[in-house]
Parts: structure tokens; C-alpha cells; sequence
């Protein structure tokens, strides 16, 4: 499984400056005064260097991959809400009736979801549902690693696999989501293992945790970043992200991997998503240029977490669902940087005066 994993980072290829400036050049040539259109043309230019410099820059299709798991770290109390929560959103997902579904279909993305580890058994089969069961939950990561090395790397190809899939099916554009009771703790207990920051700066409420609780939660971050200070000082990604991760998280960063190398823009969820990014962005820097941070979570420590990796968020709307709905919204952005790219007229096509 290491040598497969190791075979997608070598594909994963920087994006050619040269295209950058073609791009430049022709965002100048719009009929607009230059840089005005500010994020969108970045989008832009990044979606046509993706692209290798297409006569036309796309992103749809697209696709949200909401994937669950369940995590042994809830036994410390972190979390407001019973573990058995993640299996009855699963099923509300199927159902349509969560944010996501109700976003996706706004966006007009496909939705499907994803079981990478959620407790209990299997689900009725339905067309939009992953059955990947890896292993039902993780261990707990305060009291050691969450995951083997070897569950780690299965999650991690499951993530390749899916964008595998979705590539095959002629998918542009892959969205991040998440589903797990108690999964902004091993979230923040990556953050701190790969960024350098303290449980105490970016440990939040979650699903609504009070100070005491939060402070307890940040407690057992750290007793967790103790217990597995091996890991933590091999300076391995792939060892951090068993030791402290989940199986939904390290799936979603096998799916940033593995869009990067199919040349996929990848739109990033928030919080939970942001943190499977960081561990793809430390096996392998170069995904960063295929992927946009899409919201801001509200979750306290994600703004922290981003000004460490050099991120800007497209938007600032207060989310912190999850589910893949702030990659869903961001969506519309994306879009919309390519039909400008695309079809507003340049200077001469115009017949406007350029200014220059």
C-alpha cells in the first residue's frame, strides 16, 4: 500500500508558471480595469493552469464526497452529541435531508457519500452511498494511536480511489466533506501536530461545548499529542496522521491527493477538511496549487490554522456544519471565474479604449 501511495505523490506535478502568464495576459486584455475582479481572476488563472491552458476553463462537472467516520476520542466527553449521531446523519444524507443535500442540489453537484469508518455495520444499499467500511470508529487517540499505519494507508487510497472515480467519470471539480461525532478533536490535535500550535490557541466548542468544556477538550488534545510524541517526533505525515487522525479525515486527504494528480481542482471544506489538507499538503506540498480553501470556519482555531499554511478562504460566512456545505457554496465562485475568463470580450473584440 506505501509504494501505491508513493506512486500518486511522485505523479502529482507543480503547475507551469508559463500558463500563469497567459492567463495574466488575457485577464489584462478583459474589458475591466486590471485586477479589479480580484479573487475571481486568481481562481481564474489557477483553474487554467490546472487545466494546462484549455481554450475553455471548466469545473463541471462536480462532485462532494461526504465522508463519515466515528472516533474513540468521544469516550473523553468531547463532544455534546452521542456517537450515534454520525450513523443517523448518514442515513439523513441518504435521505436528503441534511444542509448538504439541500446544498449540493442548489450548486447542482452530484453528492455522494461516503462510509469510511462510521460505527456499527453496513447500511441498506442506495445509489449515492460508499460502503468502505475500514474499521468502525478509531481508537482513541488520548490514550494512543487512533489508527494503524496500515487503516491509515487504507483510508488514504480509498481517498485516491474516489477521486480515481470520479476523474473516470469526467468529474472537474471534487468537494470535501465530513461527517463524525468528535472529529474537530482529532482535527485540532493535527493542526497542532503539523502547524506547531497549542491545544490551548485553537481548541473550540465544536458542537457547542461551554469554556469548562472546551478547556477539558483542549486537555485531552494535549494528553493526546503526549501519548503519541513518537509519532509526532519521526516527522512522518503518514505516522502523525494514524496517530491522531480519523478515517474520514485521512480519506478525504487520499481524495486531495489523489485530485491533485488527476489535474482536479479540489474545493476544501472547512475545518475538519482544512486539517485532511494539511496532512496531504505535508506528504506532498505541491497539492496546495490544485486546491482552494473554500470558507472560513467559525470553529475558532481554523483562522489560525490557515494563516500558518498561508491560506486565504474565498468566503467568510460564519459556517461551521461541515458536511462539504462551505465547498458547496464556494462553488458558485468557481464557476463564475471560469464564465468570466471565458466570455467577457477583451479590449479590441470590444472596440474599447484599454487605458494603457
Amino acid at each position: 500500500m506505501q509504494e501505491r501511495l508513493d506512486s500518486v505523490t511522485a505523479a502529482i506535478r507543480p503547475l507551469d508558471p508559463a500558463q500563469g502568464e497567459r492567463a495574466q495576459a488575457r485577464l489584462d486584455d478583459l474589458t475591466k480595469p486590471k485586477g479589479s475582479l480580484g479573487r475571481l481572476e486568481d481562481l481564474a488563472r489557477q483553474i487554467f493552469m490546472i487545466q494546462e491552458g484549455a481554450e475553455r476553463i471548466g469545473v463541471d462537472p462536480a462532485r462532494i464526497y461526504t465522508v463519515a467516520g466515528d472516533h474513540g476520542v468521544n469516550d473523553e466527553g468531547v463532544s455534546l452529541f452521542p456517537q450515534e449521531v454520525t450513523r443517523q446523519m448518514v442515513l439523513n444524507f441518504l435521505n436528503g435531508g441534511a444542509g448538504i443535500n439541500v446544498l449540493a442540489k442548489t450548486v447542482g453537484a452530484q453528492l455522494y457519500v461516503v462510509d469510511a469508518g462510521s460505527c456499527g455495520g453496513g447500511y441498506d444499499e442506495h445509489p449515492n452511498l460508499i460502503q468502505a467500511k475500514i474499521a468502525p470508529g478509531t481508537a482513541n487517540l488520548a490514550a494512543g494511536p487512533a489508527m494503524t499505519r496500515e487503516q491509515c494507508l487504507e483510508a488514504l487510497l480509498l481517498g485516491v480511489r474516489l477521486a480515481d472515480e470520479a476523474h473516470e467519470a469526467g468529474i472537474r471539480m471534487l468537494g470535501t466533506g465530513d461527517m463524525g461525532i468528535s472529529n474537530t478533536t482529532p482535527s485540532t490535535a493535527l493542526y497542532c501536530a503539523f502547524l506547531g500550535l497549542d491545544p490551548q490557541e485553537v481548541t473550540g466548542p465544536g458542537t457547542g461545548l461551554d469554556g469548562d468544556g472546551v478547556a477539558a477538550k483542549a486537555e485531552v488534545i494535549r494528553r493526546g499529542l503526549q501519548a503519541n510524541a513518537r509519532a509526532m517526533q519521526s516527522g512522518d505525515p503518514l505516522a502523525i496522521l494514524a496517530a491522531l487522525g480519523g478515517l474520514e479525515i485521512a480519506t478525504l486527504a487520499g481524495l486531495v491527493l489523489g485530485g491533485a494528480r488527476n489535474r482536479q481542482v479540489v474545493c476544501v471544506d472547512g475545518f475538519i477538511s482544512t486539517a485532511a489538507f494539511c496532512a496531504a499538503q505535508a506528504m506532498c506540498p505541491t497539492v496546495a496549487e490544485y486546491c482552494v480553501i473554500s470558507h472560513a470556519s467559525a470553529e475558532p482555531g481554523h483562522a489560525k490554522a490557515v494563516e500558518k499554511l498561508g491560506l486565504d478562504p474565498l468566503l467568510h460566512l460564519g459556517f461551521r456544519l461541515g458536511e462539504g456545505t462551505g465547498a458547496a457554496c464556494a462553488m458558485f465562485l468557481l464557476r463564475g471565474a471560469c464564465d468570466m475568463f471565458n466570455d467577457m470580450a477583451t479590449f479590441s473584440q470590444a472596440g474599447v479604449s484599454s487605458g494603457s
